[in-house]
């Protein structure tokens, strides 16, 4: 019976990181390039339960030796634990905003952007013109091209499909660094819609050619979260929170029952 108490507890503790994931992607629906959060469990080892009141031992003819017969019963679950929490890079859709400093990525891709703790990585295209002229993220952070920190004298600039930045005056200012990685599923974030990069993503490199994302100006990415589907997802994380709760309530009471008649019995 203490196995049901910890079978049930396990599918309690993966039920609410689902949960804690569906939260957070409908708390940022509405964030400009966010990438939703998706919860993969899986179940502990399974044991295969035989038959051992039965006879399992059969003979050979012939004084030959004997095999085990034990028959299997099925199977005897341990529980569930959450394996690992990955963001899903899906192409969001475009959202029309006539600043002519936002810039949406259409494909895969990252800008690279200059922080205090090194670069990170980002979706979110909704930049502005900073001080001394600087294109920054809405944190205060540098945008990096191709020359370093991008710096505009004004936001009458023109960004073409393949991320270069022309002023008015028909003259190239930079062209927007954007990277790639080998394994992008397993970037960190790092708050703020930024990534961070690890040992199993790979290092960053530059994306050209057909790696290279589509730039289109005056729009940005909008989350790939669908509300409709989250709250589907998060009715059915509740119902199995409730039957595993369930389940334990039923242990208890079980348990709770067996004590009585044992004390009875004594």
């Amino acid at each position: 019976m203490i196995r049901g108490w910890y079978t049930g507890a396990s599918g309690m503790n993966a039920q609410q990181n689902r949960l804690d994931a569906i939260s957070n992607n409908l708390a940022n629906v509405d964030t400009a390039g966010y990438k939703r959060d998706i919860t993969v469990s899986k179940s502990f080892p399974e044991l295969l339960i035989r038959r051992t009141n039965a006879d399992g031992v059969n003979k050979i003819a012939n004084g030959m030796g004997s095999f085990d017969a034990a028959p299997v019963i099925g199977k005897l679950g341990l529980g569930v634990e959450t394996n690992e929490n990955y963001v899903d890079f899906s192409q969001g859709s475009f959202k029309l905003t006539n600043t002519r400093t936002d810039v949406a990525l259409g494909g895969k891709g990252f800008y690279v952007i200059d922080t205090p703790a090194g670069e990170r990585y980002t979706r979110n295209g909704d930049f502005f013109i900073g001080k001394e002229g600087i294109l920054e993220t809405k944190d205060g952070y540098p945008v990096l091209g191709e020359n370093g920190i991008i710096r505009v004298e004004n936001d009458r600039f023109t960004v073409n499909q393949d991320g270069v930045i022309v002023n008015e005056d028909g003259e190239e200012i930079d062209r927007f660094r954007v990277v790639r990685f080998d394994n992008e599923r397993y970037l960190k974030k790092m708050g703020e819609s930024m990534y961070s990069t690890n040992d199993i993503a790979g290092p960053a490199h530059i994306a050209e050619g057909n790696e290279r994302p589509r730039f289109v100006q005056s729009y940005t990415e909008t989350s790939n979260v669908n509300v409709v589907n989250e709250m589907v997802q998060m009715i059915e994380v509740n119902r199995a929170y409730e039957a595993n709760q369930k389940t334990i309530t039923s242990e208890d009471s079980m348990m709770g029952t067996l004590w009585q008649k044992v004390a009875v019995l004594q």
